[in-house]
């Protein structure tokens, strides 16, 4: 036997150990048993040296023999966990998805672990810190805090929860509301304690209600199909309208998987559309429902995840990373809205959510339901292939009927801020009516573009291709998409001449609106206007209980909410999607127009929409609003297949940032010589080209386009090429990654 080979009877055991590192391998350490007392196994975590620093990792084989001379061993420092943290099964999810995304095993892991356990802490589950009211807390009278109103607001929440609860479940998170509760401390107000989160009452707020409402025959039908095939895999696309009952097909479906003594996983687009969805199934089920989303504390997420994994948690709910959550028992996935891009991953470990939902369904044998009222493309092309199975709701339930949808041609018609007089029109008639309205633009910010008339100069973003954004209200100039800002203008840096704001964003909108209808109660909806903890919450609960007469927002109102008396709406510029540079604009245009134009009349009072466009004759729009979304899919998927673009073709992006434009090119262009090299002959390389945004955040940024109409086919050309693209001396000069199956091209 080779010296260089170490064998076991000198060193011991050998540990192949992933960490969380760029490299794409994983590395062998020395486990000696009078040096470590517990025994190593396959899932649980290690301390180990590396560099001049330590590391968490995870083992992934214990073998014999290693490949590295026992000279250059380095010893474990701490085998972290008595058994495996990550399960076999779990441990084969995460190498697939290493291998079809090409991603670093240890990365990949790194995302399933939340920080708590990354930084190495035990894997028990944490001693939550909860608020809650002292003797002389409830004897405050809220009343005389008018001066103090989210003093006020606090003690009010605090007050519904005798028990106490999270910061997080009582929206009482970060910084804005740090100050108010240190001064509640120090008057007595309020204390925390450590609580236990092994009893299912302790992640409710409310009792559980078993009782269903009655389903429609659509519905039943649907649970009846996917309850048949409730112990093997299989994917299920339900296209059901807006407004027509899926998350009551949801959840009784999970019924029958709790049942069973099973677990089932959720994933929802978004945190915003978290509280109003974990409530509903909590309010159902008188079992514990963990929530994984990003807006949880270190506490939080490390507790909800190790319920998930021991199965003590019998439904999960969550946003994107919550995929990556080990399950105990598994019976259901389920992925509500799975047209949303937000499921995929756009830095580090670029994943897809949706995707890997499938994947996991497919591991553990139970079903996948995949739920829109605008399907993907994606999901339609499988639908048409035969490996997906499509089940409809196509009407509204509870006798709600579809709204009534209207096109506007604005061409030559006159503004006021983007506002047409049918518009302004019809908000006055609403109001008179006492029923809410929502306008969507899909624009923050006060006005896109400042300007100066005279010398024509414009107000760019010093780190990025792009125009800087008035925010009037704050007096800033903000780029949305590097975050510089700066203080704005009151005239022309170069000619001194007056400046001006050109276009409409969601603040303008609202202005104009509080001039217009003064008794009007006016709410705005966007990342600016959230951007701290429960703002959202608070917008949402007083729509619900009619204290908002007009809504203006972005595309965070096109998801899953529901107004009850919301009875018009107007998208005010349609246009946006139509000629993008992505070829998904008008797939992401039609969505957007249908779900936002869903929010309209889903109780009884019928609703009616009004679409603002410079090309009402546009074919694809016409399609979509003359003869609905499947009718706009059909055309627009046959419009892919003569392009021969996904998904009748697999696409991986290799992308390059770097300060130079050179240096960017120059690695490019060596990475199209390594194809040469492994032969590309069923794939097709094109460029390198500059993204359509070349510079964001100062950083120049390139991308190749690899193609092929074979999935396996690409997969094998990108295992053999990333190899030889890991070697170029060019690589080391730039930032790169490979992204497979992109949703976002520029």
């Amino acid at each position: 036997m080779s010296a260089e080979r170490t064998l076991v009877s000198d060193v011991g055991s050998i540990l192949k150990v992933a960490l969380p590192t760029p490299l794409q391998q994983i590395f062998d350490y020395r486990w000696q048993k009078k040096s470590v007392g517990i025994t190593p196994s396959v899932g649980a975590r290690v301390k180990v040296p590396f560099g001049r620093s330590t590391r968490i990792g995870v083992i992934v084989e214990v073998c014999q023999k290693s490949e590295v001379s026992a000279q250059r061993l380095k010893n474990v420092l701490e085998i972290l966990d008595p058994g495996p943290l990550l399960d076999s099964e779990h441990l084969r999810i995460l190498n697939w998805a290493s291998d079809y995304y090409h991603h670093p095993l240890g990365e990949v892991i790194a995302a399933t672990l939340p920080a708590w356990l990354r930084r190495g802490r035990p894997a028990s589950l944490p001693m939550p810190r909860h608020l809650r009211l002292t003797d002389t807390g409830r004897r405050v009278d809220v009343t005389s805090l008018r001066q103090a109103p989210k003093q006020a607001a606090a003690i009010s929440r605090l007050a519904a929860c005798k028990e106490g609860s999270s910061r997080s479940e009582l929206n009482l998170a970060g910084e804005a509301w740090g100050h108010t509760l240190r001064r509640l401390k120090e008057k007595g107000w309020i204390e925390e304690v450590d609580v236990e989160l092994t009893s299912p009452s302790r992640q409710k707020t409310t009792p559980p209600c078993r009782q269903a409402p009655e389903l429609e025959h659509s519905q039943r039908r649907v649970i009846e199909d996917i309850s048949n095939d409730v112990d093997r895999f299989h994917p299920y696309l339900l296209h059901g309208v807006t407004g027509s009952g899926k998350t009551e097909v949801y959840l009784a479906l999970i019924e029958q998987v709790l049942a069973r003594g099973k677990q089932a996983l959720v994933l929802i687009p978004e945190i915003g559309l978290t509280p109003q969805t974990v409530e509903r199934f909590r309010t159902r089920f008188d079992v514990t429902v963990s929530v994984i989303h990003s807006g949880l504390s270190e506490r939080e997420r490390a507790g909800a995840w190790l319920m998930a994994r021991d199965g003590r948690a019998k439904v999960v709910i969550g946003t994107r990373s919550a995929i990556l959550v080990p399950l105990h028992s598994p019976g259901i996935f389920i992925v509500d809205e799975e047209h949303d891009t937000s499921y995929k991953q756009q830095d580090g470990f670029r994943y897809s959510a949706r995707d890997l939902a499938v994947v996991r369904a497919r591991e553990a044998q139970v079903p996948v339901v995949l739920g829109s009222a605008t399907p993907s493309l994606d999901s339609l092309y499988n639908v048409e292939g035969g490996r997906y199975r499509q089940l409809g709701l196509p009407t509204r339930a509870g006798g709600a009927r579809e709204p009534a949808i209207r096109v506007l041609d604005v061409r030559g018609r006159p503004f006021n801020a983007g506002l047409s007089s049918e518009v302004l029109d019809a908000l006055e008639e609403n109001l008179a009516r006492k029923e809410q309205s929502l306008l969507f633009l899909n624009r923050r910010g006060y006005a896109p573009v400042l300007m100066c008339h005279q010398c024509g100069w414009v107000a760019d973003c010093d780190r990025c291709d792009a125009h800087l954004v008035v925010h009037r209200a704050r007096h800033r100039l903000k780029c949305h998409h590097c975050g510089h800002d700066r203080l704005l203008p009151s005239k022309c840096p170069d000619c001194e001449a007056k400046v001006s704001p050109r276009g409409v964003g969601t603040q303008r909108i609202a202005e104009v609106l509080a001039d217009r209808f003064p008794q009007a109660r006016i709410a705005r909806l966007d990342r600016d206007s959230t951007r701290r903890k429960g703002e959202l919450e608070a917008v949402l609960a007083d729509i619900q209980s009619q204290r908002i007469d007009i809504l203006v927002g972005t595309q965070m109102l096109a998801k899953g909410h529901h107004f009850p008396n919301l009875t018009f709406v107007s998208v005010l510029d349609a246009d946006g999607g139509l000629f993008g540079a992505d070829f998904r604009a008008t797939e992401r245009m039609a969505q957007l127009i249908v779900q936002v134009a869903g929010r309209a009349g889903r109780s009884e009072r019928p609703g009616h929409v009004l679409i603002q466009t410079h090309h009402p004759d546009h074919p694809l729009l016409h399609e979509l609003l003359e003869h609905g979304y499947p009718a706009f899919a059909a055309a627009a998927l046959a419009e892919r297949r003569a392009a021969g673009l996904p998904p009748y073709a697999n696409i991986a992006l290799l992308r390059a940032e770097s300060t130079s434009l050179d240096q960017c090119f120059e690695f490019l262009n060596d990475a199209r010589e390594c194809t040469k090299m492994n032969g590309h002959g069923e794939v097709s390389i094109l460029g390198p080209v500059s993204a359509p945004m070349e510079r964001r955040a100062g950083r120049f940024r390139v991308q190749l386009l690899v193609l092929s109409h074979g999935r396996s086919v690409l997969q094998r050309f990108l295992k053999s090429w990333i190899e030889g693209v890991n070697r170029l001396k060019s690589a080391r000069r730039v930032r790169w990654s490979i992204d497979v199956d992109p949703q976002d091209m520029i």
